[in-house]
């Protein structure tokens, strides 16, 4: 005969709680990017930021402009442009000129390889225009002008006032550095795997740069670090070092991270794991577009990124069921989609007249078995019926029925109740064009 557990018994037996909530913030120095309304603090606590790169020719003008209002339009908080020879430097304070005439006035990041000295100091209104440099210190010079090409864009930073964040690159790595790793690893009585040693030189590179640039006179709240790989797993062991050796700023990224499902996959398989270990001050997700593709997807992808783990809210959330076989229709699909694109489109307006709806959820769910309990977990939910089900939807408000939702206009309905659910809530009660 089984044996009856009595309810005493079965709450002896239950686990130690484990908690669900991410480790500590590693503390860093807070570094303070740009100037006026735009500015943005990067580690020191602050709210962890979203940044993004454009991909047009810098020395386009309105086409780089027209990128960089449409990411920070996006919420990309930062957003970097390479610039990479004379027109491209020449053209950075007409850019930031016109967008501050279209009240976009998000820092602009300057990218820099190779030259970046030479064209910092020949184009002054370049260095007062943008709001931080980023060096790679494998690209920065080679040799006996390492040091010195370094070194003045470093001393040009200092004086301009300006950020600087040192990006060691997995692709462009300091080869003299490895070298000389991989010829101590081999003459070790205990060698480590290579490619151990190359994670050693990136951190290695990284550090070693920061600490040259506060000998030479930035201070430490004026540097960010990072150490940019491409696979997953070498990314977190190397900013698990970075971030027990240091409390520089850290910027968390997956370079060449590819396209579509892939990028995006990796991108949050390594950036979850860091941030949950509290590791990480500014992110940027390096998606692949698809030719002529949308530069914005990166940006709403590290924002879903940061919303999913609860570390910031950036949109309303729709939760959807991923639908089955009680689901043959595809109107669930078609509403969960609509209303998520609806609230996008709204939030520019909203996020302006309502305070706080960023943390609006809302559920669409396509039947019965999971949709009425979803649907009350939400603040907004609907609950479509099913393949052979009533033809009747039940709206719950705040967790409890409000409603139910018959006939062929179920979708327009259901946005005009999201939509007056918004007011009430966030506005207080008045209408759209009250808040006007």
């Amino acid at each position: 005969m089984t044996d009856v557990l009595s309810r005493e018994a079965i709450e002896t037996r239950l686990p130690d709680p484990v908690s669900a909530e991410p480790a500590g913030r590693h503390r860093t120095q807070g570094v303070r990017i740009g100037e006026g309304p735009g500015a943005v603090m990067v580690g020191g606590g602050a709210p962890i930021v979203v940044q993004s790169m454009t991909n047009t020719d810098t020395a386009d003008v309105e086409s780089t402009v027209a990128q960089v209002a449409a990411l920070a339009q996006a919420g990309s908080e930062l957003v970097r442009i390479t610039v990479d020879r004379d027109e491209a430097a020449a053209a950075v304070p007409h850019i930031r000129d016109k967008l501050a005439r279209m009240g976009v006035a998000v820092p602009l990041v300057g990218d820099f390889h190779y030259i970046g000295h030479k064209l910092l100091a020949d184009h002054p209104a370049c260095a007062e225009a943008l709001a931080k440099y980023r060096i790679n210190p494998g690209n920065v010079g080679f040799k006996d002008k390492r040091d010195k090409q370094f070194s003045a864009i470093v001393e040009l930073a200092a004086e301009h006032n300006k950020a600087v964040r040192i990006g060691a690159n997995w692709g462009s790595l300091d080869q003299e550095l490895l070298t000389h790793l991989m010829d101590l690893n081999a003459s070790s009585d205990r060698p480590i795997d290579a490619r151990a040693v190359m994670r050693e030189a990136l951190v290695r590179s990284a550090l070693t740069s920061a600490q040259r640039a506060e000998d030479i006179g930035l201070p430490k709240n004026r540097i960010v670090i990072s150490a940019k790989v491409s696979a997953v797993q070498d990314l977190i062991a190397c900013y698990r070092m970075l971030a027990q050796r240091s409390d520089y700023a850290l910027h968390l990224g997956l370079t060449e991270a590819g396209m579509g499902s892939k990028g995006i996959v990796a991108s949050a398989a390594a950036l979850g794991v860091l941030l949950q270990d509290g590791i990480g001050d500014t992110i940027r997700v390096s998606l692949t577009p698809e030719p002529g593709g949308d530069r914005t997807q990166e940006v709403r992808v590290a924002q879903e990124i940061l919303q999913t783990m609860g570390f910031r809210t950036f949109v309303p959330l729709v939760a959807a069921c991923p639908g089955c076989g009680r689901t043959t229709s595809t109107v669930f699909q078609e509403l969960a989609r609509d209303i998520q694109g609806h609230i996008r489109e709204r939030m520019p307006i909203w996020r302006a007249q309502y305070p706080g709806v960023e943390a609006l959820n809302v559920a669409v769910m396509g039947c019965i078995v999971n949709g009425p309990g979803e649907s009350k977990h939400a603040d907004i939910g609907i609950s479509l019926p099913g393949t052979g089900e009533t033809p009747a939807a039940p709206v719950f408000i705040d967790g409890k029925k409000a409603m139910t939702l018959r006939g062929e206009g179920i979708a327009e309905e259901f946005t005009r109740i999201v939509d007056d659910y918004v007011v009430q809530r966030f506005g207080g009660g008045k209408t759209d064009a009250a808040a006007e």
